[in-house]
């Protein structure tokens, strides 16, 4: 019996056994499938944060990490800090700490709502009283 060993496996009595690669196979299907549902989904979702880091302007009513909502007063490039105006009170954070952009402030319209008290009727209610006399027993 002669065998002869070669990269797709051996050879024995004529047949060749391709053990070799059938053995990385489901290895190289394991690397391929977690690039495709890990990775590539991780790097798009940081070119779209990065791409509204960039997108970041005056005006922009935007959302921090930390759930605290403002309104963009100033950006930085240098420090790549950002200054948020939240109802008077001007705070900097780092670009990395926006969460999000909710939309610019100047293109959205102040919606004014007024409230109407309506007055709930009051109900008086009518109490006879009778008074009774005691009776007299002779």
């Amino acid at each position: 019996m002669s065998s002869e060993n070669s990269f797709l496996g051996t050879k024995r009595n004529g047949v060749e056994q391709m053990s070799g690669i059938v053995t990385f196979l489901p290895l190289i299907a394991i690397f391929g499938l977690m690039y495709f549902m890990m990775i590539k989904p991780q790097k798009k979702a940081a070119d779209e944060k990065k791409k509204m880091m960039e997108s970041l302007k005056k005006g922009d009513a935007i959302v921090t990490i930390g759930g605290l909502h403002g309104i963009v007063d100033e950006v930085v490039e240098v420090d790549r800090t950002v200054v948020i105006d939240c109802d008077g009170v001007f705070l900097t954070f780092e670009r990395g700490a926006i969460a999000r952009i909710k939309e610019t402030a100047a293109a959205t319209p102040v919606e004014v709502k007024e409230e109407v008290l309506v007055e709930e009727p009051t109900v008086v209610e009518e109490v006879e009283v009778i008074e009774e006399t005691p009776n007299e027993t002779k």
